[in-house]
């Protein structure tokens, strides 16, 4: 072999081991330093109130009914119910509105927030559903009527109900211990036309009588007050509203014209049976017309239907 190869050979075979050299120092040395990772944004959220279900129209609020859920805060409305913890900002007037187009604004923005705003679950619990809510929707004030609101007697009555007021006083709602919501019987008593029996001195007095004439019906309301205080104990007032059927309302009216009515306390143990009328309302008599007509000189009064 010619003494130049050989010289290629050797410089070659060197330079290999002098790389391989430098590829293992720079695998022996310190690691770069990664790169710092970069700041995720995140969106500031605030509670607000949601249906835990889908609510119908005429259905009581109830615990289970409503939920807190995380809403993005920029797209909060102000008319959704949030529980305070987290400000909401205002949101500014559109670009190139005049003063009174951002004043109009801001007072409806003010109005909503009043409607709704922050607040406790427990303010809601009661309400009545007035348009339905699917599941996850954020409640919002139209959709429900508070205990209070103008409305709320219709909504909460039953389909098919009606509700009638009668007047009470003390002695005849039991003590005031009567509130809304509680069950109870109506005690109609009558002066028996006629009726006497003697007392001393020969004067006489009149005989009563008393019968039920609704059973097991639900107080709606005393006077304007639809639901008792957390510590009320009794309820004073000169009306109770009633929750009855429509036959039972004429019967309640009849009644009410007979005589005096009172209502007798039901216990809770003791609601759940037959509710209603105890008997048949009377035929209202329909109006008649007599006539006078004259046979041979003698008037005979005949009556037309």
């Amino acid at each position: 072999m010619k003494p130049a190869r050989i010289a290629v050979i050797c410089i070659a075979a060197v330079s290999a081991l002098g790389l391989a050299l430098v590829v293992r120092a720079m695998g022996n040395g310190e690691p770069a330093a990664p790169a710092a990772a970069a700041p995720v944004e995140t969106r500031p959220m605030a509670k607000i109130l949601v249906a835990a279900k889908n609510l119908e129209p005429g259905k009581r609020l109830a615990e289970a009914d409503l939920a807190w859920k995380d809403w993005p805060v920029d797209e909060v409305n102000p008319a959704f119910i949030t529980d305070g913890s987290t400000p909401i900002p205002a949101k500014p007037a559109p670009e190139g509105a005049g003063e009174k187009a951002g004043a109009a604004v801001e007072r409806v923005a003010e109005a909503a927030g009043q409607m709704a705003g922050p607040g406790a679950k427990s303010d809601y619990i009661g309400s009545v559903v007035r348009e339905p809510i699917l599941a996850g929707e954020p409640i919002v004030g139209r959709k429900i009527v508070r205990a209070g609101d103008s409305g709320y007697l219709a909504a909460y009555l039953e389909p098919g109900m009606r509700a009638m007021a009668i007047a009470v006083t003390v002695e005849s709602a039991a003590g005031g211990f009567i509130l809304p919501g509680d069950r109870v019987d109506v005690v109609l008593t009558v002066q028996n036309e006629g009726g006497s029996s003697a007392v001393e001195g020969g004067a006489t007095t009149a005989k009563y009588s008393s019968a039920t004439v609704m059973q097991n019906v639900k107080v709606l309301a005393i006077d304007q007050s639809t639901r008792a205080g957390d510590d009320a104990q009794a309820v004073v007032g000169a009306t109770a509203t009633l929750e009855v059927r429509p036959q039972d309302a004429v019967l309640l009216a009849q009644a009410k014209s007979e005589g005096e009515l009172s209502l007798s306390l039901r216990s809770y143990a003791d609601t759940a049976g037959p509710s209603g009328a105890t008997r048949a309302p009377r035929a209202v008599a329909s109006a008649s017309r007599s006539v006078r007509v004259y046979r041979g000189g003698e008037p005979e009064v005949v009556t037309t239907p």
